[in-house]
């Protein structure tokens, strides 16, 4: 296969290229190579799932004396809440070594502190030491999502990625509904001992990682991080490689790629925090705003009520703790088919419109979810069915929220941007919404309708923003949306 990149070397000793390998991964078709990516890549989220998932149907049990930890409701809200600032710490240590030394080294890496810390968690024995590995649990899953979002939507056709980003990050709910199952029968006493059955469930959590990190092995490097960071001749024989194997696969020839669709590009070795500030905040000023307005309003939506809604159950709706678990299927399967039933749509109908319904409609029905709650009118069952219908939206738009923070800047700040909107959005919404709401419980119904509102502003404000701010990306290159910092032209390092 006839190369495709061109260079000349520069008085810094770093070359420029001319590369048409974005153009050539944009046009492949679907093949076992992209469901290769899927497999090894997305399936992490279910992992995430599953550890949220988890800690809110234990929650009520690590209260009890003989749980062997002995736990406050404060102190589960706690758990949370440092679960969730190792993610952000992880995402940002991690984003910007992911820009540095690649996605594969990192999306390897992270989910191998995944499973050290999560083994280390089902061996806890005082509430430090739980803390403690939960906080390297959460720099493990941090990690996870700017070196896979970026590597996924680096390896994935502009037509597709919508669909796939999505359908991906929906995958979260599988997680929580293998979890929400697995504590039921965990939580049984009958079976298991109170000190053992939730040891188990962080077990069962690394096997889960340990064949996903089996698969991974075999996802290759992201040519488009490779050509920007002077391994261009690599990037040259693994792009044919995978159009070789998808030829393969399809049973017929690619079609060639013009000249007018190559890139120029000035490599470097690496870009600094001050760079990629000054990028996000001076070039890109509304899609700064627009990320983080996004990552806030899902962050707090989801970390109050999924780390919290065991407690709700069984502290205020006096559902029984090994029953409460099962409320939490029907609210994933209503999380997971949101993004998989309209992924389509934000690659169709547009980005724009489909983020705006999905924030704006899911704020809008939570709003009528807490007056029926604060009225008394919803017990256990219809709480649940009502929050079925809120996350069928919300997980949508918080799908896309990933989405659009992963497509809108240049590559070379790419893991970078998703470390930075997850670890400020997560920060403020998630930190502080699992221990507000697990104050909120202590007060009562009318306390925690209080955090719903305060939920459905947030989730309804982050649509509007979306609305007037938001990035027309359906179908376009990333090169398209945001052009790489290392352009060697004017034109093409245009801001928008």
């Amino acid at each position: 296969m006839s190369s495709h990149i061109s260079s000349k070397q520069s008085p810094a000793s770093l070359k420029t290229i001319r590369t048409t390998i974005p153009a050539r991964m944009d046009r492949l078709p679907w093949s076992k190579f992209h469901w290769l990516v899927v497999v090894g890549l997305g399936t992490v989220w279910i992992l995430d799932g599953l550890e949220v998932t988890i800690v809110g149907a234990i929650g009520s049990r690590l209260t009890e004396p003989d749980s062997g930890l002995g736990l406050t409701t404060a102190q589960v809200g706690l758990a949370a809440a440092i679960y969730v600032a190792g993610a952000c710490t992880g995402s940002l240590v991690f984003g910007y070594l992911t820009d540095r030394f690649g996605r594969k080294k990192l999306f390897i890496l992270t989910l191998g502190l995944y499973l050290v810390a999560t083994v280390l968690t089902a061996f806890a024995f005082t509430p430090w030491m739980f803390f403690l590995f939960r906080f390297f649990t959460g720099a493990g899953i941090g990690g996870e999502y700017a070196a896979i979002n970026s590597a996924i939507d680096e390896l994935i056709p502009a037509r597709r990625r919508g669909l796939v980003d999505l359908a991906i990050n929906g995958s979260y709910w599988l997680g929580t509904a293998f979890g929400a199952i697995l504590t039921v029968f965990l939580l049984n006493t009958a079976i298991f001992p109170p000190e053992i059955g939730w040891r188990i469930a962080f077990g069962l959590g690394a096997v889960l990682g340990l064949v996903i990190l089996l698969v991974r092995r075999n996802v290759p490097e992201s040519p488009r991080w490779m050509f920007i960071h002077g391994r261009d001749e690599e990037a040259e024989k693994l792009v044919g490689e995978i159009e070789q194997g998808v030829e393969e696969d399809t049973h017929r020839p690619l079609d060639a790629v013009p000249d007018d669709k190559a890139i120029e590009i000035h490599q470097r070795r690496s870009t600094g925090f001050g760079e990629i500030v000054r990028v996000a905040v001076t070039q890109y000023p509304k899609r700064f705003v627009l990320g983080l307005s996004l990552f806030i309003g899902q962050a707090f939506l989801y970390n109050a009520v999924f780390f919290t809604y065991s407690l709700v159950l069984t502290k205020l709706l006096h559902v029984p703790d090994d029953v409460a678990p099962w409320a939490l299927v029907p609210i994933a399967i209503g999380n997971f088919l949101g993004p998989f039933l309209l992924g389509h749509l934000f690659d169709t109908v547009g980005r724009r419109f489909m983020i705006t319904l999905s924030y704006v409609g899911s704020g809008v029905l939570l709003v009528g979810t807490a007056i029926l709650f604060d009225t008394g009118a919803l017990d256990a069952f219809w709480l649940t069915v009502c929050w079925m219908v809120v996350f069928f939206f919300a997980s949508a738009g918080a799908s896309a929220a990933y989405l659009t923070v992963s497509e809108i800047f240049p590559m070379e700040t790419r893991a970078m941007a998703i470390a930075f909107f997850y670890a400020v959005g997560t920060g403020i919404g998630g930190i502080i919404g699992p221990i507000l709401f697990g104050t909120l419980i202590e007060g009562g119904i009318h306390s925690v309708v209080i955090g719903y509102y305060i939920g459905a502003g947030l989730m309804i404000g982050a649509g509007l923003v979306e609305l007037f701010l938001g990035v027309d990306a359906e179908g376009k290159s990333l090169e398209d949306i945001a052009a790489p910092l290392s352009a060697s032209t004017p034109s093409q390092a245009k801001s928008s």
